[in-house]
């Protein structure tokens, strides 16, 4: 026995296997949130006005071409598609093979159909007017459009290709005659070529303007995707500049990490980052302000970044620092570590790029103000259409914005003149993060791009390796000829500040540096030890005459608690303290030729004579010197992971699918005939209803909680609405739809 025809979509739904509605629910995740009780209610998601549009902005132009030339020759073919389209069976096959496997059609007796609510959606297809009645067929049609004048042909070209709507205007009311093109349309109308929608504007019926196009649905066809010129790069070449900003990126991330855990700065009361704070980063990293904030809301969104609000005490002040994740990221693999900031930027919501002052105010960087979830499909689509090239293949803008057109027609029409900006954007942002080189789409890139999971593994390879050594030099600078890591780093970024960043980092020693090293109690000997093993050239003697000098005058003078005090052996020295107008906040006063006490707390006096230059140490409670080490602030994990986007894997669509083949076969049982209670599936059979003129039983609940069952005939559905007529009266009710508790057709 043959199997019956499917009379619907849910019945086409009931006949494809468990691997095809896999790969419906995995294409159009949206279905699966939450998950449809049976393939009824799966049905009536995929038919939503919502659910439609998004499977619809995932179409490419050729795809929305031939599901336009299927509502015009529904129910159609393959042969009709193609004729419509300009191209042959085989293509319109697999173009309208994917549009069945998407729902957006269903296989009839007499041929694929789109469901109703499709064609609501897509509305006029290509440019097309509807179907009129009393307009001349076949050879009749023919023979009337080859008698038009040339006045006739110019009116009916100017609505062939679309709209198919015009303006005509009325005779004159004083008698007077009309205007030629007024007369041409008149007579038009009285031959059935036009038809009056209204007293001011007329329609090109879909036969005719199908006939004036030569049975062609567009100008031009569109089932190949438009040809990109690009140069192409050796791809070994892009990889390498790929694993180069790969590299700036972990060095930049570091250092993010090692700087706010010291000098942590403070939320706005508004939430986010302060200009200030933003500008003073990017000097530090000599960097611009751009890049900084990109990479604030990437580190932000990868979790290695968060607000410390000291554990929600009233007096604490909440500051942006680094998590305890940042602690275990910079201990993984180089490959890891550029995947996690890379991940982060290709999934998050933010869009960095909005920081900076707009017509609506300024906008700061970690704010909620960044968020913008379109901008995330956004990098999809560009990188993406990148990844269809070939390798190496290193497009314009201006180039891959058309490919970007043809692949997504729909978002690119609503992004408007956007998309050349938010391209430019991506591409930048990209570059950044190491996803491309030169342009180019690297091989780690595709692979995250791809989502197979070895984009870390192959990032490994390419980034240059770190160097445990530096070269110091005469003039107090030392040189690292590569990326620093481990216990080398550690020590040049507490004995030096950075002076030049680049392929070889430069750093200064100073004073100050010098004096943050003995500030943690290392001896100078240590130090100048310490200096000696990570360096190729040896400690030169003016690096060792500058730290023996400050280590001189380290720690001469002592402070302590009083509210807190200072003691010094060098009389000359605590007079210059006790005049310097710079610490007059510190209320000096003499109570020993070589102690000074103050009312101030004896960490604000520490920290202001450090920044003074004196160079003091801490007195401990029995007098004995305190070595206080270096403090680094750590905020606490989140409670929540960040927001990741993912679609259905084939896990869950697998799960989902027993669940709806579960609830179809309970709902074929005997025992059941309640009819269908779910809320979308309620809708649907409304709209369908009220668009065929059926009857319904519902089941309705009153203002008391009581449910009464009517039999109603929907004329309209709108506005969470229905507006019906009961049983075998003519008046028209309205109910509402959310009070509907089950419905079931009417036999």
């Amino acid at each position: 026995m043959t199997e019956p025809t499917p009379r619907s979509l849910a019945d086409d739904l009931r006949g494809r296997d468990d691997q095809q509605l896999a790969e419906l629910l995995q294409a159009r995740p949206d279905l699966a949130r939450p998950s449809p009780a049976d393939l009824t209610a799966l049905a009536a998601r995929a038919t939503t006005r919502a659910s439609i549009q998004r499977a619809l902005d995932g179409l490419d132009l050729a795809h929305l071409q031939a599901l336009e030339a299927l509502l015009v020759a529904a129910p159609a073919d393959d042969e009709e598609v193609a004729g419509l389209l300009g191209t042959d069976a085989p293509t319109a096959h697999r173009l309208l093979g994917r549009l069945h496997d998407l729902a957006l059609c269903w296989r009839s007796a007499e041929g694929l159909r789109a469901p109703r609510p499709v064609v609501e959606v897509v509305g006029e297809p290509g440019g097309l007017g509807p179907l009129a009645p009393g307009v001349p067929e076949g050879t009749a049609l023919d023979a009337a459009l080859d008698g038009l004048t040339e006045r006739h042909r110019n009116l009916l070209a100017a609505l062939t290709w679309g709209p198919a709507r015009g303006a005509v205007a009325t005779a004159p009311a004083d008698g007077s005659s009309a205007s030629p093109m007024v007369t041409a349309a008149r007579e038009l109308l009285e031959a059935g070529l036009l038809v009056r929608e209204d007293d001011e504007h007329v329609v090109l019926p879909r036969q005719v303007a199908l006939r004036l196009r030569e049975g062609r649905l567009h100008r031009r066809s569109a089932v190949e995707p438009p040809p990109v010129e690009h140069p192409v790069l050796d791809p070994e070449v892009v990889d390498a500049a790929a694993g180069g900003r790969a590299a700036d990126l972990i060095v930049l991330a570091t250092e993010i990490v090692d700087e706010w855990g010291a000098h942590p700065p403070r939320v706005l009361r508004s939430g986010g980052l302060a200009a200030r704070d933003l500008s003073r980063l990017a000097a530090h990293l000599e960097t611009g302000p751009e890049e900084v904030a990109w990479l604030l809301e990437s580190a932000h969104a990868a979790g290695l970044l968060a607000v410390d609000d000291g554990g929600h005490r009233s007096e604490a002040q909440a500051v942006w620092a680094p998590t305890s994740a940042a602690d275990a990221w910079m201990d993984e693999e180089v490959g890891d570590r550029w995947a996690t900031l890379a991940t982060a930027w290709w999934s998050m919501s933010a869009a960095p790029s909005l920081v900076g002052s707009s017509e609506s105010g300024r906008v700061n960087v970690l704010s909620t103000q960044t968020s913008f979830p379109p901008g995330r499909q956004r990098r999809h689509d560009v990188l993406r259409a990148l990844g269809a090239l070939p390798d190496g293949a290193a497009p314009t803008a201006d180039d891959l914005a058309g490919l970007l057109r043809w692949r997504h027609p729909l978002r690119a029409a609503r992004s408007g003149g956007e998309l050349g900006v938010g391209l430019g954007t991506v591409l930048r942002e990209a570059e950044w993060a190491g996803l491309t080189g030169r342009g180019a789409l690297s091989t780690p890139g595709r692979e995250l791009v791809l989502g197979t999971g070895g984009a870390p593994a192959a990032m490994t390879p390419l980034v240059p390796p770190s160097v445990d050594h530096v070269l110091l030099q005469a003039d107090l600078t030392a040189i690292a000829p590569g990326r620093l890591d481990g216990p080398a780093r550690a020590l040049m970024r507490l004995s030096s500040d950075v002076e030049s960043r680049g392929g070889a980092t430069v750093h200064r020693f100073t004073d100050e540096s010098v004096r943050r090293a003995l500030d943690l109690g290392w001896p100078a000997d240590r130090l100048l030890e310490e200096l000696a093993g990570v360096s190729r050239t040896g400690v030169p003697q003016p690096l060792d005459y500058l730290v023996r000098d400050v280590a001189r005058r380290h720690g001469l003078a002592r402070v302590g608690a009083c509210a807190s005090y200072l003691r010094c052996d060098d009389v000359a020295l605590l007079d210059r303290v006790e005049r310097d107008r710079a610490l007059g906040m510190v209320q000096w006063r003499r109570v020993a030729p070589t102690v000074l006490v103050s009312p101030v707390p004896a960490t604000t006096v520490l920290d202001l004579l450090r920044e003074e230059q004196y160079g003091p140490v801490t007195d401990g409670a029995d007098g004995g010197l305190e070595l206080v080490g270096a403090t680094l602030r750590r905020a606490p994990r989140p409670s929540s992971p960040p927001v990741r986007v993912s679609g259905v894997d084939p896990v869950v669509s697998a799960q989902v699918v027993a669940v709806m083949r579960s609830g179809d076969g309970n709902r074929h049982a005997p025992t059941s005939g309640e009819g269908s209670s779910d809320p979308v599936v309620v809708a649907a059979a409304m709209r369908e209803a009220a668009a065929d003129g059926q009857a319904l039983w519902i089941g309705y609940a009153d203002d008391v909680g009581g449910v009464a069952t009517h039999l109603l005939r929907p004329l309209a559905v709108e506005g969470g609405r229905v507006r019906a007529t009961v049983g075998e009266a003519d008046v028209a009710r309205t109910f509402l739809l959310h009070r509907i508790t089950r419905v079931r057709p009417a036999d």
